[in-house]
């Protein structure tokens, strides 16, 4: 895809508050701004992962194991992210990881990439659907699971079809109702075990401060292994964050937009994760949490929020939705880029009036419905082995990201490029790109000695090698001969 990002002729460079300009014929249209892409980010981590799953995560590590590898993920982010800055700014295409790692590595990289990234969300689509349906029986017991997967689905692909204009203003408002959350639980959290509590009921008793940091069992009960899982959980809740390169070839102004973006998505991560995980572990003792109640829940109730099951039943719900309505955008402008590319069916580059990828749009969604089908009649053949990949591909992109980084300023400095001349450059090269890949590759590694979670190696290796044997065999020469 053809988007120059010149100074002069670039438009990017496009500040005013004016309407953007028409985009040429075949190109997405350039109609986000640095709080939607901020938003976009923080909607694909921010979900289910902190409000249902941080409850096993604490007890998993204990209180302080599971702050430690909240920092540990959040160090990783900020890694990857300055390795995703560079990049996006340098190729502000739409569902750019691919061209990253195309450009940097190799093709066959770089089609790898695209499909694992787009599986990836193709999986969380069809479970995302599920929960939202599982979740409303709460306040309609009467009505089927399956009539609300339809009728998100029919929402979010509706929200996705309109425009990315659109989509963007919808995920920011989506997030922004996952935000207050987090923040009320901090603050409010933060508040009780501070002594100020004055809803609650007067005969609970709340920790003071950090006592329940200071277990029977010291402050690692579990000792390392239990961190271990943690740590790689934490990788997994943070991926998401890297949406704002799938966004950015759809951002108005790319060159100040997506650094600004990171820069802030980082911080604020880093401030909601191990703030919110913080809270929680001071309020609830680490053998009391679980996947039984969100642990917001527990919070809540404990601190006198009335109807907090239900407020936090709607926040939840939310947050699936976010998460799915970022999936679809993700997976349709991944199909497109292949297209683009050469590596997938020209009819998926194809753009409607609204310059929105309908065609690859649709077979997102088939994907996420076949997905959520297989979940059902399928849950310990196909769907394990979707799920698992899924799992693996949150570190693999990193680490393409990551290696990408490494290969375009290594060959940059070698073109005689000045590193001044980069309107957003990673700092400390090549610690950061090395220092991110490495602990992906750990993470792996750490994958690989937990039971629970090495089908992941079992699945996800071989459908990797599956996708370069493809493309050797059957893109190679037509990706050779385009580029004569």
């Amino acid at each position: 895809m053809s988007i120059s990002t010149t100074p002069d002729d670039s438009p990017s460079t496009e500040r005013s508050p004016r309407p953007a300009p028409e985009p040429p014929s075949g190109e997405l249209r350039r109609s986000m701004g640095t709080r939607h892409l901020v938003m976009i980010a923080m909607g694909g981590v921010i979900g289910s992962g902190l409000f249902l799953s941080s409850g096993y995560t604490i007890a998993q590590a204990g209180p302080l194991g599971a702050v430690l590898s909240y920092l540990v993920g959040a160090f990783v982010v900020y890694l990857v992210m300055t390795c995703l800055g560079e990049l996006a700014v340098a190729y502000p295409v739409s569902g750019a990881f691919h061209i990253y790692a195309s450009r940097s590595i190799n093709p066959a990289t770089g089609f790898t990439t695209a499909w694992l990234y787009w599986l990836t969300w193709a999986v969380a689509l069809g479970s995302e659907f599920t929960a939202c349906g599982l979740l409303m029986q709460r306040w309609f017991p009467g009505v089927s699971v399956w009539i609300w997967c339809v009728i998100f689905a029919a929402v979010v692909f509706t929200v996705n079809a309109i425009s990315a204009r659109v989509f963007g203003e919808t995920e920011y408002w989506f997030s922004l109702i996952k935000v207050i959350a987090v923040l009320a639980l901090i603050v409010l959290g933060g508040a009780a075990v501070a002594g100020f509590h004055p809803l609650a009921d007067s005969h609970h008793a709340f920790p003071t401060l950090f006592q329940n940091f200071h277990t029977a069992n010291g402050l690692f009960p579990h000792g390392m292994s239990g961190i271990l899982v943690t740590v790689l959980a934490a990788f997994y809740a943070f991926s998401g964050s890297e949406l704002i390169g799938v966004a950015a070839g759809e951002t108005d102004d790319p060159t100040r937009a997506v650094p600004k973006a990171l820069r802030v998505t980082v911080f604020r991560l880093l401030v909601f994760f191990v703030g919110s995980i913080t809270v929680i572990a001071a309020m609830i003792p680490y053998h009391k949490v679980g996947l039984d109640e969100s642990p917001f829940v527990t919070v809540f109730s404990a601190i006198g929020i009335p109807y907090a099951a239900d407020i936090m039943n709607f926040v939840i719900i939310t947050a699936l939705l976010s998460a799915g309505n970022s999936g679809l955008y993700s997976c349709a402008r991944m199909l497109f880029s292949l297209a683009d590319e050469g590596h997938a069916p020209k009819a998926l580059r194809r753009l409607n009036k609204r310059q929105i990828p309908m065609t690859a749009l649709v077979v997102s969604m088939l994907g996420g419905l076949a997905s959520l089908l297989s979940s059902v009649v399928a849950a310990q053949t196909v769907y394990l082995v979707l799920v698992s990949i899924a799992g693996f591909a949150a570190v693999a992109v990193w680490m393409s990201i990551a290696a990408s980084q490494f290969f375009h300023r290594r060959a940059f400095l070698r073109d005689g490029g000045e590193i001044g001349s980069l309107a957003y450059r990673t700092p400390l090269y090549p610690v950061v790109p090395v220092a991110a890949f490495a602990l992906c590759l750990v993470a792996l590694v750490g994958v690989a000695m937990d039971p629970t979670q090495v089908a992941a190696l079992y699945f996800g290796i071989p459908f990797v090698a599956a996708c370069y044997l493809y493309f050797f065999l059957r893109l190679r020469f037509r990706t050779q001969a385009a580029t004569r």
